[in-house]
Formats: C-alpha cells, sequence, structure tokens
C-alpha cells in the first residue's frame, strides 16, 4: 500500500489523537498547536517537518520516520522514541517536556537538547555523541551503556550517571552539576 504525502503544508489546530496519522508521508510540513494525544502515528514519515507547540503525549511512533524533525514548545510526554525507526533517525528539541519518554539504543549523534525537561527519561545504549544539552533538567535520567563521547553537559541540571558504566569520553560538564558523576558514591563534597 503507498503511503499518503503530503509536501509543503501547514498543518494548524488539528486534533489527531483519534483519527490518528497511519501509512503516511510528510516532507517539509509543519504542524502547530496541533494534538497527537495517545494517538497513533505508525508507519509514517517525517521529513524536514517542524512541531510547534504540539502535545504528542503518549503518542504511538511505531515504525515512523523522524528525519531532520524539530519540535519546539512540544509536549512530549511518555513517547518511546525506540519504536521509531531508526533509518535516518535525527530529530532536536527546543524547550520541550521529554519527561518519562524513552530513547533506548537511539543513534542520536549531534542531537541538539535546548531549555528542555528530560525527567526520568531512559537513555539506556543511546549513542549521544556530541549530543548538546543546554539548560536541561535531567532529574533521575537513566544512562546505562551509553555513549556521550564529547556531548556537552555544561549548562545542564540534576544529572547523575556512572563514568563506569557510560562511555564520557571527552565529554564537557561543570562544576557543581558534575558532582552528579559520582553520586553513586554516595560522598559530601565541598565546593568552597
Amino acid at each position: 500500500m503507498e503511503k499518503a504525502l503530503f509536501e509543503n503544508e501547514i498543518f494548524s489546530k488539528v486534533d489527531y489523537s483519534e483519527k490518528g496519522m497511519v501509512n503516511k508521508e510528510f516532507i517539509n510540513c509543519e504542524f502547530n498547536d496541533c494534538i497527537f494525544t495517545e494517538g497513533k502515528v505508525t508507519d509514517s514519515i517525517f521529513m524536514d517537518c517542524i512541531f510547534n507547540n504540539c502535545d504528542l503525549s503518549l503518542t504511538d511512533f511505531t515504525n515512523t520516520g523522524l528525519k531532520n524533525v524539530s519540535f519546539g514548545k512540544c509536549k512530549l510526554l511518555g513517547i518511546d522514541f525506540s519504536k521509531c525507526n531508526d533509518f535516518l533517525f535525527a530529530a532536536e528539541f527546543e524547550e520541550c517536556n521529554l519527561n518519562y519518554s524513552i530513547f533506548q539504543s537511539k543513534k542520536m549523534k549531534n542531537t541538539q537538547f535546548n531549555n528542555c525537561s528530560l525527567h526520568e527519561v531512559d537513555f539506556e545504549k543511546a549513542d549521544l555523541s556530541m549530543a548538546v544539552f543546554n539548560n536541561c533538567d535531567l532529574s533521575n535520567a537513566f544512562f546505562m551503556k551509553t555513549k556521550l563521547v564529547k556531548s556537552d553537559f555544561r549548562t545542564s541540571i540534576n544529572y547523575a550517571l556512572d563514568p563506569e558504566l557510560n562511555n564520557i569520553k571527552k565529554a564537557k560538564f561543570s562544576l557543581p552539576e558534575v558532582t552528579g558523576l559520582l553520586s553513586k558514591y554516595d560522598i559530601e563534597i565541598d565546593l568552597h
């Protein structure tokens, strides 16, 4: 079955939560103030697309391709991005709420997370080489066997990751948050 194709279109204030988007292809499209909550966006492709101020919480992205997709001021609670198609997966996030989302085993080199809330996000086995976490809150984010080579955490807060269980070669951190690398040791550090 051929995918329905949409190119260079703008979608505003559409509620996709019940009707969903299955087997569709969007190229250079923009979604503004749309609702996808708990909907199905499966077997689809989004290439060079922008999502602005959309609610995509708990949306099912199984086998969907996100290729050079930008999310701005979006609510992306509890999304399992690990179910997305791996081929050319590339997304960036600006002022988004990604709490409780899953990026397990995703290849996300150079990904930008700017001013995002990333509480309890699962980054297990993800490749976040050269990713930038700019002014992000990573409270209880889970890093295990995560590749963080040359990643930048300098302006982010509340991260705790184990250098013995993650590849953090040449990653960038700053005081006082870098103490999150020692949290497993339950020690007290005086920064005076």
